[in-house]
């Protein structure tokens, strides 16, 4: 009876141990499966989770404006004044619903190239007004005139036309034509071929946004969805023959396994440029873990504090010999024209920036960027973007409009935020086919180890009360 009873605890401390080693065995051959269904899932081609979504998205992606409504257009022009703004908005657009076109993998260099779309539609219920509701802003063209034609005897020319069209330093203009584009009345009279729509985004509807070429991650994961080149409309020419622009993924996904002392880079061709992103915060998404990854005010600083940004300071003048912060010149791809880009409101730009513009009210939580990406797949889940368009203005001697200047302007025009979020239905997929598997794997990897530990640990004490009794 004594030894069957020895023989039983001895039998159970086995089987502990046996489960133990069993679930300790488990972990590192999980983590293994793991690591390699997710690195299948994730290769840009025909199959995979990753290529279906990366084709088309399936979330719901929306680019919020807010426009600068100038208050006192005729103390600014006569006075030098400060610049008084209203922000209105949110007139809200659906974007990013176009399937990508012409894609074309490349299985020698491992890379997949493809067409993005543009489009928007407008989205009443989710905006304050309409696209015909009117605002007073500054005259892009009569801005941007002396930057791109400074010979003094061209600019007595100009001059001429825009008295003529009835010019002057502010127009009023509707939403649709702010963003889409019109016919502007002064370059309308120039007598030689110039493009006489003007718009913020224009143009763009039925347009695509340059050739991408990423790799797919076939033979390096480590590399999937970052560009190896791109080709667009916007001259990015001057500054690619000596800076590195173009790196890193489009942001709506990265290499999987995503560790918080990654840093994120990825490129935008709103700013002409790649951008960064570093961890802020573990945050949870509809039952899905995440990292939240923050654009730092470093991004936006000047040469001085970032030597990454020497590209974008391309005068001395306006830049006060490098050391303005928070603002990017990125005329040289729009043209010459005299286009910055900053963070809304100026957040953590110089406070000579906000200096001569009265309304503004920069903060963290409405202004920052930051993307929230589920660190085992790389997925992007979550994103927020957001920009600011300023135009600069300077005094013009031989212009009238805007001869009575005293002083440069950073003028904004307008901010956005794009945003996108992973639909409910989505989530759950999500959940049941990733996230959901690896828990209830490493679920079993613990029961199993502490079952094993637990039943070991049991039978023994049993085994040595057990022995010290007989002894006894």
């Amino acid at each position: 009876m004594g030894c069957n009873r020895n023989c039983g605890l001895i039998a159970g401390a086995v089987i502990g141990a046996v489960l133990a080693v069993f679930g300790g065995i488990l972990m590192p051959v999980g983590d293994m499966l793991i690591e390699k269904t997710i690195k299948k899932e994730v290769v840009l081609e025909e199959g995979t989770t990753a290529f279906k979504n990366w084709v088309k998205t399936g979330t719901d992606v929306y680019r919020q404006f807010w426009i600068f409504d100038v208050q006192n257009p005729d103390e600014v022009a006569v006075n030098s004044s400060k610049i008084k703004v209203k922000q209105r908005g949110p007139y809200t657009y659906r974007v990013r619903y176009l399937a990508k076109e012409n894609i074309t993998q490349d299985p020698e260099t491992h890379t997949v190239s493809f067409l993005q779309p543009n489009g928007a539609i407008f989205e009443p219920s989710l905006s304050v007004g309409t696209e015909d509701d009117t605002f007073t802003i500054l005259n892009l063209a009569v801005a941007a005139a002396p930057h791109l034609y400074p010979n003094s005897f061209v600019q007595g020319i100009l001059n001429s036309l825009i008295k003529k069209s009835k010019s002057s330093m502010f127009q009023n203009r509707t939403l649709k034509e702010l963003l889409w584009g019109y016919t502007d009345p002064f370059l309308n009279l120039v007598p030689y071929p110039v493009t006489t729509t003007v718009g913020v985004f224009y143009p763009y509807n039925n347009t695509a946004d340059g050739i991408y070429k990423v790799f797919n991650g076939k033979d390096d994961i480590s590399k999937v969805a970052i560009i190896d080149t791109y080709k667009g409309k916007k001259n990015l020419s001057y500054w690619t023959s000596y800076c590195d622009l173009i790196n890193g993924t489009d942001a709506a996904s990265f290499p999987p396994f995503v560790e918080k002392t990654r840093v994120l880079r990825f490129f935008s061709s709103d700013i002409c440029r790649s951008i960064y992103a570093v961890f802020g915060a573990e945050m949870n998404l509809k039952g899905i873990p995440v990292y939240r990854f923050v654009l730092p005010s470093l991004a936006f600083a000047s040469p001085l504090q970032n030597p990454d940004n020497h590209c974008f300071c391309t005068e001395k003048i306006i830049s006060k010999n490098c050391t303005l912060y928070g603002v990017l010149d990125i005329g040289k791809c729009k043209e010459g024209k005299p286009v910055y880009i900053s963070l809304p409101h100026f957040l953590h730009g110089s406070p000579e920036l906000a200096e001569p513009i009265e309304g503004l009210s920069p903060n963290e939580e409405e202004h920052s960027t930051y993307l929230d990406v589920e660190p085992i797949t790389g997925f992007t889940l979550r994103f927020a973007k957001r920009l600011q368009v300023n135009i600069l203005v300077k005094p013009a001697r031989r212009i009238e409009a805007l001869k009575d200047l005293k002083h440069n302007y950073i003028v904004p025009i307008l901010w956005l935020n794009e945003t996108g979020t992973i639909g409910d239905e989505k989530a759950e997929m999500f959940k049941n086919q990733v996230t959901g598997k690896i828990n209830l794997l490493g679920l079993v990897e613990i029961v199993l180890l502490s079952v094993g530990v637990v039943m070991f640990i049991a039978f023994m004490i049993s085994y040595c009360a057990c022995r010290s009794k007989k002894i006894n």
